[in-house]
C-alpha cells in the first residue's frame, strides 16, 4: 500500500508537492498527479533559505538530500495560505542502509512535532517496484513510466545540443516548451492509454525536429558520463550547476536518468523472487507481463529519437547491463545506486565517453563505496577518468578540479581516437 498519514485517504482535489528530482522528471510527474485530480506541483525552487529552515529541526547527521527535501517542504508550510489538511507531500521510499529509505519516517515525526499530524506523506516504496502507485488509477503506474522516460529523453537531447548551441539559451526555451507540450498530454483525464501515449510520442516527435532546427556550431568536446546518487546528480541546486560548469568548460554531459532507478528496482523484485522460487506464480507473471508492457512503451517512445542518440542507445536488457559490473560490486549482493554507478560507468566507456562524474551528496555510502572500486574498472578499461564529487551545501569553487578532469579527459579521448585510428588502419 502507499503509506500515508492524514485525515481521509483520498488525495483527490489536494495539493500535493513533488520534490525538484530534476526539472523535467518533477513537472512531468506532476502531471501524471493531476491527470487523476490531484492538484500535484513540484516544491519551490531551492535556495539557501531551504537549508536553513531545514537545519531547525534536523541534527546534521542526514544526508544533503534530505537537508534539502524537507527545507523545500517546511517552505510550503510556511506560506500564509498553507492548508495542512488539504496539502500532501510525495516521499517516496526504497529497501535497504541507505538513509533515504528513512527521509518519510523522519518528515512525518517532524510534521507530528510541529503540531501538523494530518499532513498526508504520500511514501511507495522501491520493495515493490513502486507499484503502489498504480493503487491511484488503474492507468497510473503506466503514465507515470511514460512521464519518466519522456522527462529523460528531452534531458539527453537538450544536454546533447545545449553546449554547441550559437544562441545561448536557445536549447534550453525549447526544452522548456517540450516539457510544457508533454505536461498537457499527461495531466489531460479524459485521456484512454493508446491515445495518451500517441500523443506523447506526437509531442516528442514535433520538438525533437524542432532542436534539431537550432543552429550550432562544430567543435570537439570530450563526453562526460555523470552517475552517482539520484537526486545529487539531477537536483541542479544540490550540485551546484555541476552540469552547466562542465558545460562552459568544454565538455558535453551524458547524465543518467530517472527511468534507470524504476526500471532497476523492477528488475530486482523480479530477480529476487525468481531466487526465491517465487518463479511460477500468477502474481510474478503479472509483474512480468507489466514491465513487458513498460518497455515496449518505453522502446515506443525512444524510438523517434533512435538516429539522435544512436552509439548512445540506453540499455533495456538489465542483466546484460550489469554483468559487466559484477566482479568489482555482484549485482546480486551489492544492490542500489552503487550497483547502478559501476555498471554505469563501465557502460559509458564502452559508449564511447571520455571521463566519468560521480556526483553524489557528502558521506554517502553509495558513492563511497562506489569510489573504492573505480581505481578498478579505470585501470581495467583504458585508464578512463573517473571522478568523485561529494556536495553538502558548503560554497566551493570546484571549477579548478574540473578544469583538470576535463584536461585528462581529453588526454584519454586523444589516445583513445588515436588507438581507433591504428587499428583501422
Amino acid at each position: 500500500m502507499v503509506e500515508s498519514a492524514g485525515k481521509g485517504d483520498s488525495l483527490r482535489g489536494k495539493t500535493l508537492y513533488i520534490p525538484r528530482m530534476s526539472e523535467e522528471g518533477s513537472r512531468l510527474f506532476a502531471a501524471v498527479f493531476r491527470s487523476v485530480g490531484i492538484n500535484a506541483r513540484m516544491t519551490p525552487t531551492s535556495t539557501m533559505e531551504t537549508r536553513e529552515r531545514a537545519a531547525r529541526y534536523l541534527s546534521g547527521e542526514e544526508c544533503y538530500p534530505a537537508q534539502i527535501t524537507l527545507g523545500n517542504f517546511l517552505r510550503v508550510i510556511g506560506e500564509p495560505d498553507f492548508d495542512p489538511e488539504n496539502t500532501g507531500f510525495f516521499m517516496p521510499s526504497a529497501e535497504g542502509p541507505c538513509r533515504f529509505g528513512q527521509y518519510a519516517t523522519l518528515f512525518r515525526k517532524i510534521f507530528n512535532e510541529m503540531g501538523m499530524p494530518w499532513v498526508n506523506v504520500i511514501s511507495p516504496s522501491s520493495r515493490y517496484g513502486y507499484r503502489e502507485l498504480g493503487e491511484l488509477d488503474s492507468g497510473f503506474e503506466r503514465n507515470a513510466w511514460r512521464a519518466l522516460v519522456a522527462a529523460d529523453i528531452l534531458r539527453q537531447k537538450l544536454m546533447m545540443i545545449r553546449p554547441y548551441e550559437i544562441e545561448k539559451g536557445a536549447t534550453d526555451r525549447v526544452a522548456d516548451l517540450a516539457l510544457t507540450a508533454c505536461e498537457e498530454v499527461l495531466a489531460e483525464e479524459s485521456l484512454g492509454q493508446s491515445r495518451r501515449l500517441k500523443r506523447l510520442i506526437a509531442v516528442l516527435i514535433e520538438y525533437r525536429d524542432k532542436f534539431r532546427a537550432i543552429p550550432l556550431r562544430t567543435e570537439e568536446r570530450p563526453l562526460i558520463g555523470v552517475v552517482g546518487e539520484i537526486f545529487c546528480r539531477l537536483d541542479e541546486y544540490s550540485n551546484g550547476n555541476v552540469i552547466r560548469r562542465v558545460e562552459e568548460l568544454g565538455g558535453e554531459v551524458w547524465l543518467s536518468g530517472i527511468s534507470e532507478w524504476i526500471a532497476y528496482t523492477r528488475f530486482s523484485r523480479d530477480d529476487l523472487a525468481r531466487q526465491m522460487g517465487r518463479g511460477k506464480g500468477l502474481k510474478l507473471v503479472k509483474m512480468k507481463i507489466a514491465s513487458a508492457v513498460m518497455d515496449h512503451e518505453a522502446h515506443e517512445l525512444y524510438e523517434p529519437y533512435k538516429e539522435d542518440f544512436a552509439g548512445r542507445e540506453e540499455p533495456h536488457d538489465l542483466a546484460a547491463f550489469l554483468e559487466p559490473g559484477d566482479p568489482y560490486l555482484p549485482f546480486r549482493g551489492s544492490l542500489g545506486e552503487m550497483t547502478l554507478s559501476v555498471a554505469r560507468a563501465i557502460y559509458l566507456q564502452q559508449i564511447g565517453a571520455d571521463g566519468v562524474l560521480d556526483i553524489s551528496p557528502f558521506t554517502c555510502m553509495n558513492g563511497i563505496i562506489s569510489e573504492a572500486v573505480y581505481p578498478r574498472i579505470s585501470r581495467d578499461y583504458g585508464d578512463i577518468p573517473i571522478r568523485n564529487l561529494y556536495f553538502d551545501g558548503t560554497e566551493t569553487d570546484i571549477d579548478r578540479d574540473l578544469g583538470m578532469f576535463l584536461d585528462l579527459s581529453r588526454a584519454y579521448r586523444r589516445r583513445r581516437l588515436d588507438l581507433a585510428s591504428r587499428a583501422g588502419a
